[in-house]
């Protein structure tokens, strides 16, 4: 599992859910883009972007998202998923994603999606405040 997630600075560990099948006998497609957002809060966790946001109003924004479905997931699993950023520009970046299945022993899904940074208070995107640039950027840097 270590070598298809090499390259993402954070995993974490899901298990699927009975319900979150559907009718098809599989995850439905709607979950695995609930799995990426686990994994994107829990890097924003390691960045302490959330508690930035409370204080200062600056936070992340999904502008957009995307899914390859790769292989179909059920019940029971376990997967690990994985996030990173890059293509930092100056009020953007981007995240890729990646779902793993035990189960299976491979790739289940690949992704990727745009994140702005919102001004919460103005209604209006904002420039990446160069704290959390800089903690993206150290956390990426450690995951090389």
């Amino acid at each position: 599992m270590e070598q298809l997630l090499a390259g993402f600075s954070v995993v974490i560990p899901i298990s699927v859910a009975w319900g979150e099948m559907d009718a098809f006998g599989h995850v439905n497609n709607v979950v695995y883009f609930r799995y990426f957002e686990s994994a994107r809060i829990a890097y924003f966790e390691r960045l302490q972007m959330l508690s930035y946001m409370q204080e200062n109003g600056i936070g992340p924004i999904v502008a957009s998202l995307q899914c390859r479905f790769r292989a179909p997931l059920t019940y029971p699993d376990t997967l690990s998923v994985g996030v990173r950023a890059h293509s930092l520009e100056a009020d953007r970046f981007m995240m890729d994603y990646c779902i793993v299945s035990h189960k299976l022993g491979k790739v289940a899904a690949e992704g990727g999606g745009l994140v702005v940074m919102y001004d919460y208070k103005a209604l209006t995107k904002a420039p990446i405040p160069a704290l959390l640039r800089e903690r993206i950027l150290a956390l990426e840097t450690s995951s090389a």
